[in-house]
């Protein structure tokens, strides 16, 4: 509330006003009793093990002189371009030179964030009302961003079966007249899951069909665990489908503070879509020139932060293994890549109830619901925690299900 009684020549107005706010932020700013309880204990300071990490720089690992690319004197110009300074973009197609697929800067818009980039997106192909398809379980973020650009989201289900997958026939039945796009995350956040080449066949038969645009966000690519034909990026295009891959140095080179990302276009329509997007990035020039002229020295050096991230995820979903191993109320699901893996516990309580209780035990960790998953049974944890809190923390989460727990869950089909 505002008083203006009181200002010159206000004497003939109301004395208070509500100010009126737009209906796309009417969210809950509330704080929720779990994060509340775990600001609590922080400040108290009791022991937290964080299997939430998230953040590779609070992680412990070592990154060197990190910023010393930001002192280029070429900097100090303020000569912008709309889609991005070329010698950034050459450096973006150096990378996916390195996966083995072929880019030009033209094809290339940089953005602040992959946040930044999705918005760009929604705005290129959604009318207000329109709508995006996402799949489940998935990162939040798309809710908010959602809101903000005045889309709807629509959901489908990722199926559990011995390993993860898509469900072709739901993703039909998803599918609207007011359809616009389809979000998939290659690999998927927390799945782990990468896409298969019969998944992508089938994504682009859809897309093709209800004429879609396919927006694939490869932010966590360099991260596969096994396959590495799996980790092939969406650059190289599905044929008659308009492809936005969005991706940047939060993952890549472990950075999410630097703010860098990017929108590549291919596809049937991209010339022209990359015309529209120059004009809403003009609309804003958001990146800036000391992290654009770093870009291709930290791109160039990702192995060394890589490198470390691999190992730390490889060593504790080991860890993890041998924790859960000889027991059968804590399962792991199947994980191909990323930095987080799923465990199904047993549906005793609500993940929100089973998480305050971990916490009352000295652990954070991500409740199932957090990610669309059903409201028991699914925890998320980060592979990026320190070896001794992961260990810690697994061990925590053992013993509170297997004290009164030891049934095996039934394998097969699992829809969530």
């Amino acid at each position: 509330m505002v008083r203006t009684g009181s200002l010159p020549g206000a004497a003939h107005r109301r004395e208070w006003y509500v100010m009126r706010f737009a209906k796309r932020t009417n969210w809950n700013t509330e704080e929720s009793e779990l994060a509340r309880a775990h600001r609590e204990r922080v400040a108290a300071g009791l022991p937290v093990a964080d299997l939430t990490a998230s953040n590779p720089t609070r992680c412990g690992f070592d990154y060197g002189d990190v910023l010393a690319p930001l002192h280029d004197e070429r900097a100090m110009d303020y000569d912008p371009d709309p889609r991005g300074l070329r010698a950034a973009r050459e450096a973006v197609c150096a990378y996916y030179t390195d996966h083995c697929m072929e880019l030009r800067p033209e094809q290339l818009i940089l953005t602040t964030s992959t946040s930044e980039a999705y918005s760009f997106l929604f705005r290129l192909l959604c009318e207000p009302g329109d709508e995006v398809l996402t799949l489940a379980p998935g990162y939040p973020l798309f809710d908010f961003l959602a809101d903000l650009d005045d889309v709807r989201l629509t959901h489908a289900a990722l199926v559990y079966d011995h390993g993860w997958q898509i469900e072709p026939e739901g993703i039909r039945r998803a599918v609207t007249e007011r359809t616009r796009a389809i979000v998939l995350v290659h690999p998927n956040n927390p799945t782990g899951h990468f896409t298969k080449p019969w998944e992508a066949e089938e994504l682009a038969a859809i897309c093709r069909a209800h004429e879609l645009a396919l927006i694939v966000d490869e932010v966590f690519l360099d991260y596969g665990f096994a396959d590495s034909a799996s980790a092939q990026s969406f650059i190289a295009g599905l044929s008659g489908v308009n492809v936005f891959v969005v991706s940047g140095l939060s993952k890549i080179a472990g950075l999410p503070q630097m703010k860098s990302a990017w929108i590549a276009a291919v596809g049937p329509d991209a010339d022209e879509a990359l015309a529209r997007l120059e004009v809403i990035a003009d609309t804003f020039l958001s990146m800036n020139a000391p992290v654009q002229w770093a870009l291709g020295k930290w791109l160039g050096g990702r192995a060394q932060i890589q490198n470390q991230i691999r190992q730390r995820v490889a060593a504790n979903l080991a860890e993890l293994d041998r924790l859960l191993a000889g027991q059968e109320a804590v399962q792991r699901l199947v994980v191909e890549g990323g930095w987080y893996t799923m465990l199904r516990v047993p549906a005793t309580a609500s993940d929100e109830e089973t998480a305050h209780d971990l916490l009352d035990r000295g652990v954070w960790v991500h409740p199932g619901y957090f990610f669309g998953m059903e409201k028991a049974g699914w925890l998320v944890v980060s592979l990026l925690t320190p070896a001794p809190d992961f260990t810690r923390g697994i061990e925590v989460i053992v013993e509170k299900f297997c004290v009164n727990h030891g049934s095996k869950f039934p394998e097969g089909s699992r829809e969530v």
